[in-house]
Formats: C-alpha cells, sequence, structure tokens
C-alpha cells in the first residue's frame, strides 16, 4: 500500500510539473474562435504564482487591453454593481462595473477585480458588507457589458452620489471629465 500511495504522489507530481505548460483555452465572448494561451502567461499577466485549472478563464478585449476574467470575478462584480447602484437605470449599472474595469487597468489601482473591489475604502458597500447580496440578471448583464467595452462613464475611476456621500474627501476632490447618471455622479481626479 505504501508503495502504490508514493507511486501515485511521484506521478501527480510529475503531472504538476507539466500540466503548466499546456495551453489553455480561453473564450472570447462574442467571438467563434479561442486563443491558445498558456498558464504562464496567464498567471504573469494577472501576477499570479499559480491559477487552477479547473477554473474557466474568460479573454475579452477590453479597448487596446486583454482583460483575463474568471467566473468568481463576474460573480463579485454583480454583487457591487447590486450592491452600489440597485434602484438605477440600467446605464448606471453599466457604469459602476467599468468604474471596476477603469481601475483594474489603471497602475494606480490593484491588478486584480478582487483586490480593486476589497481595496479599503474603494466601495461603501464593502465596508458595510452589502457586498454579500445577491444580484439579480441586471446586474450580470451590465458587467458583462462593461467587461464586453461599454463604458459610458469616459473612463472614471471614481463614482458617488451626492445626495448621501459622506466621504470628506469624494465631496472636495477636484473632478474632471464628470459624468452624471442617475443618481451617481462619475468622474476623474
Amino acid at each position: 500500500m505504501k508503495k502504490f500511495i508514493c507511486q501515485s504522489t511521484l506521478c501527480l507530481a510529475l503531472l504538476s510539473l507539466f500540466c503548466s505548460a499546456i495551453p489553455a483555452k480561453a473564450i472570447v465572448t462574442g467571438n467563434t474562435s479561442s486563443y491558445d494561451i498558456t498558464l504562464e502567461e496567464i498567471n504573469k499577466v494577472n501576477k499570479l504564482t499559480n491559477i487552477n485549472t479547473e477554473e474557466t478563464v474568460e479573454v475579452f478585449n477590453h479597448g487596446q487591453e486583454k482583460i483575463y476574467i474568471t467566473q468568481d470575478d463576474i460573480d463579485l462584480m454583480a454583487k457591487l454593481v447590486y450592491a452600489e447602484s440597485r434602484g438605477e437605470p440600467f446605464e448606471g449599472k453599466v457604469a459602476v462595473a467599468s468604474v471596476v474595469l477603469n481601475r483594474l487597468l489603471n497602475p494606480g489601482f490593484p491588478n486584480s477585480i478582487k483586490g480593486v473591489i476589497f481595496q479599503t475604502n474603494a466601495f461603501s458597500c464593502v465596508r458595510d458588507r452589502d457586498i454579500k447580496a445577491n444580484p439579480d440578471q441586471s446586474c450580470y448583464d451590465a458587467v458583462y457589458e462593461a467587461i464586453n467595452g461599454k463604458d459610458p462613464t469616459n473612463e472614471a475611476l471614481y463614482f458617488y452620489n451626492p445626495a448621501i456621500a459622506t466621504c470628506s474627501w469624494m465631496k472636495q476632490t477636484q473632478k474632471k471629465d464628470t459624468k452624471s447618471i442617475g443618481n451617481h455622479v462619475f468622474f476623474k481626479c
């Protein structure tokens, strides 16, 4: 029995050495073709040390950037969209999702969707634990619109609701390229 366990462990160890060089298939939404992308490339772009090979990674062309997104990322973005923009028009939901992606692509912010969303003091719904809410289908639809390149915010990095905002920085900061959608104001600094 010990010999079998040792052989099985050795086989698994050898298999894991070779699996990282096997190309992963990434499907581009709206496209019937796929790209051969190695796990090393996905790890490098996302600054990961090891990616779960059981997880599906989708590649989206967002402007001139490729974004690698997992289903967990999409679920988390939909939760954020629901918590931050329920009651807002659909365009406002797309705008909230767009802010997450704009931050992801900006070197001044974390380089993962989870990092952007959970960055300290970035979103009030995280602080208030509203992020745990269950999003509806319109939130998922808004996330996919944003991922596929629709950005009604003019590449905004921030948003707030002037009627209920409590953050003094948000109220006092100099804003550029502002756009109002529903009850939110989207802007850059």
